[in-house]
């Protein structure tokens, strides 16, 4: 088998271990700057994909995310934000790891290559037609996430495949496929650092852009969020207070006005007749804020 550009040698590794520590912690910020670096390359894979899980959300169908070892606790972080920070419901989001919930406490490396768990996991999962599958994998070649998106295909999902050496296997069943193109590891193999590191990124971008497609953002603000604790409290009352230019006493009465719901409160502020009023005007602008808020603007000049 052929060194993939994951498991090469570093420019800079030679003689690591008898530099200085600051020396070899400068080698490691870089490393991972570099690594950042590559996704640049990925964007217009990412926008593209992004449209796809957007539109299969849409439609009613769900997002999942297959990998095994540091890639499955990329997609981990990323899956487990999407409820609280875009509302979408948990019910939508499916996460099929290597090794199940004994993954989170003893990373084993075995579980990456059971193709069985894998097919396994899909089924129990019952991803298929309208669903839209993520797999993540540094070398491309993980035969736990290869069989996931094979598996997700053949059963009519929507696919997407990330990874950081070309020609991956992974990408031969991805209706999207995400090169990132990250330098060697400055410890030969050792993934979660680089690779890692631009696969986050990515995904961060990836699961942002699909909330904006989906009317989740508005300006700067996550206007879908689900307000389940103090600071996501306060933040929706500071987002009603911002977007609709009332003060934070009238922004909370809003909200409670509006049930929690902070696109909900704005279009109360901005003149909606009532909470359901508000609600039918969003979804007759498929959840965006700005065109509901223009439709009420308008409605006012007649």
């Amino acid at each position: 088998m052929a060194e993939t550009r994951t498991e090469a040698l570093h420019q800079d590794a030679e003689g690591l271990d008898v530099q200085t520590p600051e020396a070899v912690l400068a080698f490691l910020a870089n490393a991972q700057i570099e690594a950042a670096k590559a996704v640049h390359g990925a964007i217009p894979a990412i926008a593209q994909a992004a449209e796809l899980i957007a539109r299969q959300l849409k439609n009613g169908g769900r997002l999942a995310y297959a990998a095994a070892g540091s890639s499955g606790l990329m997609a981990v972080a990323d899956a487990l934000e999407l409820p609280g920070t875009f509302g979408i419901a948990r019910e939508r989001i499916a996460i099929l790891i290597a090794g199940g919930d004994a993954a989170f406490h003893t990373l084993a490396g075995g579980p990456e290559d059971d193709i069985e768990e894998a097919s396994a996991a899909v089924a129990g999962a019952d991803i298929g037609k309208g669903d839209c599958l993520i797999a993540i994998s540094a070398s491309g070649s993980t035969p736990y996430a290869v069989q996931a998106i094979g598996d997700a295909r053949r059963r009519g999902a929507a696919t997407i495949a990330i990874a950081n050496n070309k020609g991956a296997k992974l990408f031969d069943q991805a209706d999207v496929a995400i090169l990132l193109e990250t330098p060697p590891e400055l410890i030969a193999g050792s993934t979660r650092m680089g690779a890692g590191t631009a696969q986050k990124i990515a995904l961060n971008m990836l699961s942002t852009l699909s909330a904006i497609h989906l009317g989740h953002v508005h300006d700067g603000y996550m206007v879908n969020l689900t307000a389940d604790n103090i600071k996501l409290r306060d933040r929706a009352v500071r987002m009603v207070a911002a977007i609709s230019g009332r003060n934070r006493d009238d922004a909370a009465r809003l909200l409670e006005e509006s049930g929690g719901v902070v696109k909900t409160a704005i279009l109360l502020a901005a003149g909606a007749a009532s909470a359901d009023a508000a609600e039918k005007i969003l979804e007759g602008t498929g959840q965006k804020l700005r065109p509901a808020l223009s439709e009420i603007e308008g409605s006012k000049g007649h």
